[in-house]
C-alpha cells in the first residue's frame, strides 16, 4: 500500500516521467494499433516489433552507448526496412502476405539476437542494461528518454488526429479513398511511418518482443464493447493506458521485474473480460442470449401447440401429450411449462394443461404471425402451400411489430392462411 501511494502521488520526480511516458506510449500505441487492427495489418505490426532490435543493436555498435536518438534511429530504419521487404517480396513473389511476414519476422530478430549476443560478450561496461530493450523497463526511463519517446508518442498522435478522416476512409473503403482523389498510396507511407515509430517508441518501456501486444490487443478488446470508431479509440486508448500505467507500478513495487510482461499480463485479463463479458459481442453474453432465444421458441411452440386445441374445440391438452410432442426434451419441456404457469399463461389442474386469457391473447399472436408469414411466402414468393411450415417456424419468434402491420397491409387483412385455417385477429387492433 505504501508503494502504491508513494508512486501515484508523483513524490520523485522519476516517477513522475515514467507515468508520462508511459501515458504517452499507450496513448500513441493504442490509436495506431486500432487503424492497424481495422486494416487487418496485426501481422506487419508485430513483424515491425521483432525487426527493430537489430537497429537497436547496430545504434549500440555505432554510438558504444544507450543514447536515445542513435537507438530510435537505428530501431526506425529497421522497422521500415522489414515493412519495405514485406511489401517488396509479396509483390513480386508469388508467396502469401502471411508466410512472407513470419520469414521476414525470424530474419529479422534472430539478426538482432545475434547482434545483441555478440555485444555482450565485449564485455563494454555501457552496454548493460541491453537486454532490457527485449522485455522492457519502464523504470529505467530518464529525462532525455522521455523527451524522445515522449515527442515521438506526442507527434504520432498530432498526426493521427489530422489524418484521421482520411485513415477512417481509407481503412473502411480503400476504393471508395481512391475514387474522391484521396492520395492513398502517400497515406499509406504516412501510416506505415506511424507503425513504425508506435513500436519505436516502446521499444525501452514495453520492449520489442512484447510492443505488438500493446499495439493491437487493446483494439482487439475494445471492439467487442463497440462498433464505432471514435468509441474504439476511447475505449483502445483506456485500456493500453490502465494496462500500461499497471505494468509500469508493478515493475515498480517488484525490484528486477521487466514491465513489458506484466503489461502484457494486465491486458490480457482486460482482453479475457472482454471476450466473454461484454454486452454485445461477448461469447458468454451471446451463450445467455442464445439460451434466452432457444427458450422463447420453445415456450411459442407450446402455446401454439395449445391454441391449436382449443381451435380442435378441446380444453387444453394432457401434460404427457406435450411432453411427447417434443422428443428429447423432457426436462426443457417441464421447466417452461413452469415459467408459463408462473406468468400466468397457463394453468395446470389434474395434468390438463390449458391457456388462461393472458395465454390465449400471446399464442394468438403467434399463430397469427405464423399463418401470415406461411401466406406472404405463397403470394409473393410463390412458393408451395406445402413448403412454408419449417421457413414460418423460424419467422414466426423475429416478426416485428411493424412487419406484422406492413405484411397485413400487403396482403389486404387476410382471413385465411395457404391451409384454409384462420388468420386470428388481435380485438384491440383495428
Amino acid at each position: 500500500m505504501e508503494d502504491f501511494l508513494y508512486f501515484f502521488s508523483f513524490q520523485d520526480p522519476n516517477v513522475l516521467m515514467v507515468v508520462i511516458g508511459i501515458s504517452l506510449l499507450s496513448i500513441s500505441a493504442a490509436m495506431v494499433g486500432t487503424f492497424t487492427f481495422l486494416d487487418k495489418k496485426a501481422l506487419v505490426g508485430d513483424a515491425i516489433s521483432h525487426a527493430v532490435l537489430p537497429g537497436v543493436c547496430l545504434a549500440f555498435m555505432f554510438s558504444g552507448n544507450k543514447n536515445p536518438y542513435w537507438i530510435v534511429s537505428g530501431a526506425f530504419f529497421t522497422g521500415a526496412l522489414s515493412t519495405y521487404v514485406i511489401s517488396w517480396v509479396a509483390r513480386y513473389t508469388k508467396l502469401k502476405e502471411d508466410t512472407v511476414i513470419a520469414s521476414v519476422l525470424s530474419i529479422f530478430f534472430g539478426v538482432g539476437i545475434v547482434l545483441m549476443t555478440q555485444l555482450q560478450q565485449t564485455g563494454n561496461a555501457s552496454l548493460s542494461g541491453l537486454d532490457h530493450f527485449i522485455f522492457g523497463n519502464a523504470i529505467s526511463i530518464v529525462r532525455e528518454d522521455l523527451w524522445v519517446y515522449g515527442a515521438l508518442a506526442t507527434c504520432i498522435i498530432v498526426v493521427l488526429l489530422v489524418f484521421y478522416k482520411e485513415f477512417k476512409v481509407m481503412v473502411f473503403n480503400r476504393s471508395f479513398a481512391e475514387s474522391i482523389g484521396l492520395p492513398v498510396k502517400r497515406l499509406d507511407f504516412v501510416f506505415n511511418s506511424l507503425m513504425v515509430l508506435a513500436v519505436v517508441t516502446g521499444i525501452q518501456a514495453i520492449g520489442v518482443v512484447l510492443m505488438a501486444a500493446l499495439l493491437i490487443t487493446p483494439a482487439a478488446a475494445a471492439k467487442f464493447w463497440t462498433d464505432r470508431l471514435s468509441r474504439l479509440l476511447f475505449l483502445a486508448v483506456l485500456f493500453s493506458l490502465i494496462s500500461g500505467i499497471s505494468g509500469a507500478y508493478i515493475s515498480f513495487s517488484l525490484p528486477h521485474m521487466p514491465t513489458g510482461p506484466w503489461v502484457v499480463v494486465v491486458l490480457s485479463i482486460i482482453a479475457f473480460l472482454s471476450f466473454f463479458f461484454s454486452t454485445k459481442k461477448g461469447i458468454l453474453t451471446r451463450w445467455v442470449s442464445r439460451r434466452k432465444y432457444q427458450s422463447k421458441i420453445h415456450r411459442d411452440h407450446i402455446l401454439k401447440a395449445l391454441y391449436q386445441a382449443e381451435e380442435h374445440d378441446k380444453k387444453g391438452l394432457p401434460q404427457k401429450d406435450i411432453v411427447d410432442n417434443f422428443p428429447g426434451k423432457v426436462v426443457k419441456t417441464h421447466r417452461t411449462l413452469r415459467q408459463l404457469k408462473k406468468k400466468g399463461y397457463i394453468t395446470n389442474d389434474r395434468e390438463l394443461v390449458a391457456l388462461t386469457s393472458t395465454g390465449n391473447s400471446e399464442a394468438k399472436r403467434i399463430v397469427r404471425l405464423h399463418r401470415l408469414w406461411e401466406l406472404y411466402m405463397t403470394e409473393y414468393m410463390n412458393i408451395a402451400p406445402d413448403h412454408v411450415h419449417e421457413s414460418a417456424e423460424k419467422f414466426e419468434h423475429i416478426i416485428t411489430p411493424e412487419l406484422e402491420r406492413q405484411l397485413d397491409k400487403s396482403l389486404n387483412f387476410p382471413k385465411e392462411d395457404p391451409h384454409q385455417s384462420i388468420i386470428p385477429r388481435d380485438q384491440n387492433k383495428p
